[in-house]
């Protein structure tokens, strides 16, 4: 019946346009005095066609006859036009970018295995966190363990093993342990206009890099009129009477701009498929300000200021919930291009961020026994220089520094209220050490250089070495006597690089790639003591003395396109040794509450190999101008060697499929969501086995007047009652059995304003 009515949506949405016709365009693109611009990229609308000019500024593509396209460069404002034969276009000077690191369709500049996600849900729901953009990615999974405390997992990479930042370089750290707080949760969702993805160790520039880079990119000041412009959004949801609104105001002039973004987002709890309350609510307030100033045509300098301010934020999968989690983040760029012969770009960046988070079980049933409240903090500061020079036309090099300075610290403060089932005469009040004032310095030196072989053909070379330092500066008794009374201050040199050949042409590009990335070890995974850190009942204990993870990967991709259809695929395989993990220690009795089970804790060890391997693949085809089909699938495949058994926190085989309906005044999409059964579990992790599930929405928009964008959806159409694998209740929840269901149906409706 499902597969009916999905069979009914897709005929009407065809039946929505005739066949199309394509013609030849051609043309020049220049800039305002005339001058070519070579490599000036044109993306069609509505598909995933793009080209490029040659050194003249000429273009000569097919495509429908009645395409709509952007057309951007480096340094120049994108602009969008109704294309027509024997066509020039004008492009006229912007900002210089600072926040991009893939910049595509030129080889001598392209990041390998790299992608940019343009996001499209904004237009039609609300996402909770900037999580939900990467539901509908491949090879991505998102790990709950509420609405708010939400994060992306890639392939079997998750946590620091993702390098994840903002507008190139801006970090944030969790404080929490349970990870209640991820750099996901402290970004206002609608201020992104990008997801950049590099999908491994096959760049050396923008930090430790293990299995892969994440740069969230917010909308750009380029894409702005010269004076006065701004943006008012709003939406609303039916499951869980969801409110969210947004505003931003951008004054652009000659020398200076400034930015102002401010959000509010008002959550409830919803219900799953079944009818179940999920408890889910949560408070946001949030804000930003840049200020732009470009002293000369080559040069550009900004300062950002964030503050996120969330309140009564329910976890449905934690012990605990958050009162508050507070949160602010200042960064500052400069850039300057072509300062001197054969020096292309110098770029400077620095960031401070700082978060304050609450946790308690106030409202929980252990409060009860045992009330507990952890206040924590984290502070995350850092920059990076960088210079690219081209000592020849053909070659490009980057070299530079960065750094990442990362301190935690913060208390659990117990008061016992009951003990072996008696009230106690008073409360007994004990406080623990949760990070024990730990320390974790990064500091890495990179060269990385690009050959142009060709017109077509590249090599990437990249050497990269990280100079770390961890310590904890007060160490809980038990934590220090069990490493010998006295816990010395570790030191690493980490060693990564990569090499690349990657073959483009405006319809066919492939990559072929060997990268080693190398992770150190986290603060959970060196101090933590004692804690519940894990979906199982086990005590975690840290081991300041552990290796670093090695990620030796290689990874072979190609895509190609033409006017009618595109499809692409990557395949990869990572041998990791070092891996860390934890078992099961029997020389460690439980701490607290040692009477309980199980008697044990666990500690982190590494494992000498793990492997994991996989693929992504995607096929598109352009029904007729106005109409495409979209389809996805992405596999991973993870083994524990020395256990014997999977890795842990495997999105299962997922796919999508899709249908498309975009004409420049009205759009509507169809999109259904397949996941396999997921029987490949790691019992040693507490991992149990989840059903496969089918999902189908339905979405869509017009614009009624210039400027003025009306959005709705429904999700979940068929209310169907699923959880995904990733989402798990922690031991000590006290609710939903273990699992967290993903919302039943829900409608959904965005109103945007752009002025």
């Amino acid at each position: 019946m499902k597969m009916n009515d999905l069979l009914v949506l897709v005929m009407l949405l065809c039946s929505l346009a005739g066949t199309s016709q394509t013609i030849l365009f051609n043309g020049k693109v220049m800039d305002e005095t005339g001058q070519p611009l070579e490599k000036a990229i044109i993306s069609i609308k509505g598909s995933y066609q793009s080209f490029t000019t040659d050194k003249n500024g000429e273009y000569s593509f097919s495509a429908g006859s009645q395409s709509i396209a952007t057309i951007s460069c480096l340094n120049y404002q994108a602009r969008t036009v109704d294309l027509v034969p024997d066509m020039e276009i004008i492009l006229k000077e912007g900002s210089i970018e600072l926040d991009n690191i893939v910049v595509k369709a030129d080889p001598l500049y392209d990041v390998p295995h790299s992608s940019i996600i343009i996001d499209e849900v904004k237009a039609t729901t609300q996402p909770r966190t900037v999580s939900d953009l990467f539901k509908d990615i491949p090879g991505f999974g998102i790990q709950k363990r509420g609405a708010y405390a939400a994060e992306p997992i890639f392939r079997a990479f998750r946590y620091e093993q993702l390098n994840i930042q903002y507008d190139g370089g801006l970090r944030i750290t969790n404080a929490c342990p349970n990870r209640m707080d991820p750099i996901t949760t402290h970004i206002i969702p609608e201020e992104i206009g990008q997801i950049e993805v590099i999908k491994g160790p096959f760049s050396v520039r923008f930090g430790q890099n293990f299995g892969g880079v994440i740069n969230l990119v917010s909308k750009s000041v380029n894409d702005k009129e010269m004076g006065l412009s701004g943006t008012i959004e709003s939406g609303y949801e039916t499951n869980g009477n969801n409110f969210t609104g947004r505003g931003s105001l951008v004054q652009r002039g000659e020398f200076f701009d400034l930015e102002l973004n401010g959000s509010y987002r008002n959550y409830g709890d919803y219900e799953d498929g079944n009818g179940t309350e999920v408890p889910s609510s949560f408070t946001t307030t949030e804000y930003s300000v840049k200020l732009g100033y470009n002293p000369s045509d080559n040069q550009r300098m900004r300062l950002t200021w964030r503050q996120s301010f969330a309140r009564d934020i329910d976890h449905a999968g934690l012990p605990m919930d958050s009162p508050y989690d507070d949160s602010y983040m200042a960064g500052i760029d400069y850039k300057i291009t072509n300062p001197a012969e054969n020096i292309t770009d110098i770029t400077v960046k620095g960031f401070y961020s700082y978060v304050d988070h609450l946790m308690t079980n106030e409202n929980r049933p252990s409060f009860a026994v045992s009330g507990s409240s952890s206040n924590v903090f984290a502070t995350n500061y850092g920059g990076k220089a960088e210079v690219a020079f081209k000592p020849a036309d053909k070659i490009l090099v980057y070299t530079g520094l960065d750094g990442n300075f990362t301190s935690r610290e913060g208390d659990r403060i117990r008061t016992i209220k009951i003990a072996n089932g008696q009230p106690l005469p008073s409360p007994v009040v004990k406080v623990d050490k949760i990070w024990q004032d730990a320390v974790l310095n990064d500091v890495g030196i990179f060269a990385e250089g690009k050959l142009l072989l060709s017109g077509t053909s590249t090599i990437t070379m990249g050497l990269r070495s990280d100079f770390i330092n961890a310590a904890i500066n007060d160490p809980e008794a038990d934590f220090e006597a069990l490493y010998g009374g006295e816990i010395e201050d570790q030191s690493e040199v980490n060693l990564g690089g990569n090499i690349s050949y990657q073959y483009q042409n405006p319809y066919f590009r492939w990559n072929a790639s060997l990268g080693r990335g190398i992770r150190t070890a986290d603060m959970i995974e060196r101090y933590i003591n004692h804690f519940n850190v894990g979906i199982d009942p086990y005590e975690y204990v840290g081991n300041p003395y552990l290796d670093p993870e090695v990620n030796y990967q290689l990874e072979l991709s190609g895509q190609f396109k033409n006017e009618n259809y595109q499809f692409g695929a990557s395949v990869f395989y990572s041998y990791l040794e070092d891996f860390i993990s934890a078992i099961v220690d029997p020389n460690l009795p439980r701490k607290y509450m040692p009477n309980m089970e199980p008697k044990f804790a666990k500690r982190f060890i590494n494992l000498e190999k793990a492997y994991q391997t996989g693929f992504e693949a995607f096929f598109n085809y352009y029904l007729t101008t106005h109409i495409i089909l979209e389809t996805d699938i992405s596999y991973t495949y993870g083994q524990n060697e020395d256990f014997d058994e999977p890795l842990p926190q495997i999105t299962p085989l997922t796919g999508h499929i899709g249908i498309k309906y975009d004409q420049q005044q009205y759009w509507i999409n169809l999109k259904s969501r397949l996941a396999d059964s997921q029987d490949r579990v790691a019992k040693s992790f507490g991992e149990e086995e989840t059903p496969g599930f089918t999902t189908f929405d339905i979405s869509g928009g017009f614009v009624p007047v210039k400027g003025l964008s009306i959005g709705a959806a429904v999700l979940n159409i068929f209310d169907k009652a699923y959880y995904e694998h990733l989402n798990f209740s922690y031991n000590g929840a006290d609710m939903l059995n273990g699992r967290i269901y993903e919302p039943g149906r829900n409608f959904t409706l965005y109103v945007t304003y752009n002025f």
